[in-house]
């Protein structure tokens, strides 16, 4: 078994990380580190706990600890981080020095030596770690997940993108209250409303993708010939974002070739049977009124994203639209850094 913690033990992301690693077989976690506030306190008393599940009694009394390099336990061999950016960006790479950090902050993911990763999308870019820790004289690594609605775009893209020519895309998102933590959007502003803008989504989920589907030549990552144009919105919803994509190709698809496409889609964690790979990345419907975020965000676990929809887009020449529905703190959070880990310790360790 190795060894691990979660950085942010008591948010939200924090406790998405607990409940997924609980009866993890192949990861102990051992170590909760969160604020000063809490440090020192049972879990079970320094968290308010907002899962539906309760909270796993493997954890109650575990310690905290504080978020800082000398109070981390030696023995820890991954920490997956749900820090807020600005600490992240601090932290994250002291702690990296001695440990590896499965990160799902954003503050580090558009540095050129530390890979952003998707299993099914762009393992390869894993191979960063080698540079990153002889350039930066570490002994641990930093892989960063993206950003939760990116995640659930680009995992719909990937097999699009290896077998049709994509001229454009352009994909509005409605995104679910959980994605901004727990006191992130007061219930007065969201109510009975929509709000048409999250800060530094749309420009995310713009950059990440395209860099995700790119390749990598040494630090470099080539990017695809293709644009992306997001607008993103905050909706009532608890968990689950929503996504209405559309995509122009450079030449006419039978719409069942792209469906099949997207419903045989399977890549290297499937392969390699990891824990927490979902059997089929993306699951395409055929109902007319699914995917929806009740009904769907808990696909495989929370960690598959659910398509439907799929149909020709007669407006535009050789297009087409479909809708997705991710889980985004499972697939597009917590559950993101987990696979990473277990990538990693399938093929780094």
């Amino acid at each position: 078994m190795i060894n691990v913690g979660v950085l942010g033990a008591t948010g939200m992301v924090g406790q998405r990380f607990i409940q997924l690693l609980d009866k993890h077989p192949d990861f102990e976690l051992t170590t909760l580190a969160a604020s000063s506030r809490s440090a020192g306190k049972r879990y079970e008393d320094a968290t308010n706990w907002y899962l539906d599940d309760a909270i796993p009694d493997s954890v109650k009394d575990i310690t905290v600890v504080e978020t800082s390099v000398d109070k981390i336990p030696n023995d820890v061999d991954i920490l997956f981080s749900s820090l807020p950016t600005k600490f992240a960006a601090k932290i994250e790479p002291q702690l990296a020095e001695k440990f590896i950090v499965a990160s799902n902050a954003s503050a580090m993911r558009m540095e050129k030596d530390v890979p952003l990763v998707i299993p099914e999308v762009n393992p390869e870019f894993l191979d960063l770690t080698e540079i990153q820790q002889k350039n930066r004289g570490w002994d641990g690594f930093i892989v960063t997940n993206p950003n939760c609605s990116t995640i659930a775009l680009t995992l719909t893209l990937k097999p699009i993108y290896d077998n049709f020519n994509i001229n454009r895309v352009y994909v509005s998102t409605m995104q679910a209250v959980s994605g901004a933590g727990y006191n992130g959007v007061p219930s007065m502003a969201i109510v009975d409303n929509l709000v048409p803008y999250i800060g530094s989504e749309e420009e995310k989920m713009e950059i990440e993708t395209l860099h995700l589907l790119g390749n990598l030549d040494g630090l470099d990552v080539k990017l695809p010939n293709f644009k992306l144009s997001a607008s993103c919105h905050r909706v009532a919803v608890i968990d689950g974002h929503t996504e209405a994509v559309f995509i122009e190709l450079d030449e006419n698809v039978d719409i069942d070739s792209i469906r099949n496409k997207m419903a045989n889609f399977k890549a290297l964690p499937q392969e390699l049977g990891l824990y927490s790979a979902p059997t089929n990345p993306v699951i395409v419907r055929e109902e007319d009124d699914r995917p929806q975020p009740r009904m769907d965000r808990n696909a495989d676990g929370g960690m598959a994203v659910t398509a439907g929809r799929l149909r020709k887009d007669e407006a535009f020449d050789n297009s087409f639209k479909y809708v997705l529905v991710g889980h985004n703190t499972v697939r597009g959070a917590a559950g993101a850094s987990v696979l990473n880990a277990e990538l990693i310790n399938k093929t780094k360790m």
